[in-house]
């Protein structure tokens, strides 16, 4: 049997592009190596815990939207989320400030920092009872090669083979699929680590997202919400910065560690007082120079990463998935074959030119706010005091932010 649409890679992504095809009525099979996530119910008992996944992701009003359409708003909210409604950035090398806030767009948050296990948990959830949906996890794609009639011959890593008319890659940056494929990339690394933990502070977060831009890169201090507690001072630390300072960070004990990030994010939420097991991610851009060939398209990461200066990647790849389901539903609707370049086509040109675009906004924040010469430092502090002296402007960037606009 031929399936109609095989994906390979089970993280947030994927699974949502899976929800999403077989909530519109298109069968799909997913393939991924790593283990099923835990159910909701392994998470429900331990949520008034501060066990937090350090792997974090910031989610917009978009994505929010495209989760309830799919049924998994609500479960995420029984779990664990972290409403932040402000949002304070700053510069270490000059008087720059702004200060964005919900209630400037007439909204409850400006977004929600979700842990991506717990995501992970509810969509696999959701698609282990959806009819037109299987996952097979713990089984990774090893090969893959298309037949003369144009479908693809996919063979796992135990050996067991498929056959599929449409390819998707949602398997991240080192994207197999893509690799298989062919598919050319560029890309260069930033030569930086992003530092990641979960720490306690002395002082509560109050729902405010902080982010000091720094000589080296950005720390960001994202807040984390545990269920009935009286005041909320965990958040978690996404410490973007040169792979030397990095690798110092990551060798200092603890005390001198927490020392040192208290006095580099200027003590806003008083003492830095523990602190989880650091990890670092090595930061690179990367941009695959088509997203798609004939019964192939990728998405997420497959496609496109970025720095995580904005916390935008993952809602890229969730806008790819709106873009891609949308394309394939209207092309199933018009008796189109889904795997076809013309209709495959359509979902590029739609998500390319986006992508780009934040993809060359963040590089030219992180170019400008990572200068040391004098002129730079004064224009990107100007900027910062012209976007927090302008509330039109202001509403403009949280739109932004917040995936309303463009």
């Amino acid at each position: 049997m031929t399936l109609p649409v095989l994906i390979n890679g089970g993280g947030m992504v994927g699974l949502a592009l899976a929800l999403a095809l077989a909530e519109a009525g298109i069968g799909v099979h997913l393939l991924e190596g790593q283990a099923a996530p835990l159910p909701p119910g392994h998470w429900q008992a331990l949520r008034a815990q501060a066990d937090f996944d350090t792997r974090v992701s910031a989610i917009t009003l978009a994505t929010e939207r495209l989760l309830r359409r799919l049924g998994v708003w609500e479960p995420l909210l029984a779990l664990r989320t972290s409403p932040y409604r402000d949002m304070r950035v700053w510069d270490a090398d000059g008087t720059g400030h702004i200060h964005f806030a919900a209630e400037e767009v007439q909204c409850e948050a400006l977004g929600h920092i979700v842990e991506n296990r717990l995501l992970c948990s509810v969509l696999a959830a959701s698609l282990a009872t959806h009819p037109l949906a299987r996952c097979d996890f713990g089984r990774g794609l090893h090969s893959a090669e298309r037949s003369a009639a144009g479908d693809w011959n996919v063979v796992c890593d135990d050996g067991t083979v498929f056959k599929a008319r449409l390819l998707l890659g949602a398997d991240g940056a080192s994207s197999v699929v893509r690799e298989l494929a062919g598919v050319p990339t560029r890309r260069w690394s930033y030569q930086q680590r992003a530092l990641v933990c979960t720490l306690r502070s002395t002082r509560p977060h109050a729902g405010t997202a902080f982010q000091r831009f720094l000589p080296s890169g950005p720390l960001a201090l994202l807040p984390l919400c545990l269920p009935g507690a009286e005041t909320q001072c965990y958040s978690s630390l996404v410490w973007s910065c040169d792979t030397a300072l990095a690798d110092e960070l990551l060798g200092l004990p603890e005390p001198a560690f927490l020392q040192q990030l208290t006095h580099a994010s200027e003590g806003v939420l008083g003492e830095i007082e523990s602190a989880t097991a650091r990890s670092a991610l090595t930061l690179q851009q990367q941009h695959a120079v088509d997203y798609v060939q004939p019964g192939l398209a990728l998405i997420g990461d497959a496609a496109h990463t970025i720095h995580p200066l904005a916390g935008q990647g993952v809602n890229l790849g969730f806008a790819d998935v709106e873009s891609l389901v949308a394309v394939l539903v209207v092309a199933e609707r018009r008796g189109e074959a889904l795997a076809s370049l013309p209709v495959l086509t359509r979902y590029q040109r739609q998500r390319k030119g986006p992508n780009l675009g934040m993809m060359l906004a963040m590089e030219a924040f992180k170019r400008s706010f990572g200068s040391d010469a004098l002129t730079v430092r004064w224009l990107r502090n100007a900027g910062l005091r012209l976007a927090a002296g302008s509330l039109p402007l202001k509403r403009a960037l949280i739109r932004q932010a917040m995936g309303l606009s463009g």
